[in-house]
């Protein structure tokens, strides 16, 4: 059984986006709380991505504002997202490809060295007892999603549904209390895919979790919301069976039968 939600520690409000006069987003609001997951979904150019973007503050609204309560900032810079609890991945992966696993996910705990780089660089007791602190997370945090023994390799000498993992790994180091994940099924076989979902239904007990999905099968026995989509707008928000008998989402996004 799902947590009962807490207040929204996520509130996109009456969000605007506007590219070279075309309306991207137009007046859209949802809130993703703590111990509930969120899917956003849409047809192709729906302004999903859009949405995603703005949440993480690589795209600046127009109008209106992205809220994260809990930290009590508005419209944060992607730089600024970790030490307010946000952790996000993007689509495909992005590790460094010259780092090794471990380092990858070690990097995702920077914010959390009180020594900062140059204590670290000089090998300072502080500094070498919070790189050494940070390893042992990292070590942690890579048995927990089941990829320790992948710590020495190389993103390039790993699976890809494994490299996902790492990714979600890099995340999690900053202790988030949300989770954004920008289409976490693309490129999983089967198994994978089950093991994502797992994976996410057990984050969502210390977090919110939004994710951006265009894999219904993925989706709709995962999440407890879904925000729906369709040029720039809001056209359905509810629980999953609400969403499969919206005659709007029907028409829009998941199609007729014959």
């Amino acid at each position: 059984m799902a947590p009962v939600p807490d207040s929204p520690i996520l509130a996109l409000e009456n969000v605007s986006v506007h590219f070279e006069g075309l309306k991207a987003l137009n007046d859209v609001s949802f809130s993703v709380s703590s111990g509930e997951i969120v899917g956003l979904i849409g047809p192709n150019g729906a302004g999903k991505t859009t949405a995603f973007n703005v949440a993480c503050g690589f795209v600046k609204p127009n109008g209106g504002r992205v809220r994260f309560p809990s930290a009590g900032r508005s419209n944060l810079k992607p730089s600024q997202l970790a030490r307010a609890g946000v952790a996000r991945t993007l689509q495909g992966v992005g590790l460094f490809p010259h780092c090794s696993v471990l380092e990858n996910v070690m990097a995702g705990g920077h914010v959390r060295r009180s020594g900062g780089f140059f204590t670290g660089f000089l090998s300072l007791p502080n500094g070498v007892r919070a790189e050494r602190g940070l390893r042992n997370d990292a070590l942690a945090m890579l048995d927990r999603l089941g990829v320790a023994e992948m710590a020495d390799r190389l993103p390039s000498a790993i699976p890809y549904g494994t490299a996902k993992k790492v990714a979600v790994a890099r995340a999690l180091m900053c202790d988030p209390t949300l989770l954004m994940l920008d289409e976490p099924a693309s490129g999983l076989d089967e198994a994978e895919l089950e093991e994502f979902a797992a994976l996410i239904l057990e984050l969502r007990v210390t977090m919110g979790v939004l994710l951006v999905e265009h894999d219904m099968e993925f989706v709709m026995p995962l999440v407890d919301r879904l925000v729906v989509l369709n040029f720039g707008e809001v056209i359905a928000m509810g629980t999953p069976g609400e969403v499969r008998e919206n005659d709007a989402v029907v028409a829009a996004y998941l199609g007729v039968d014959e």
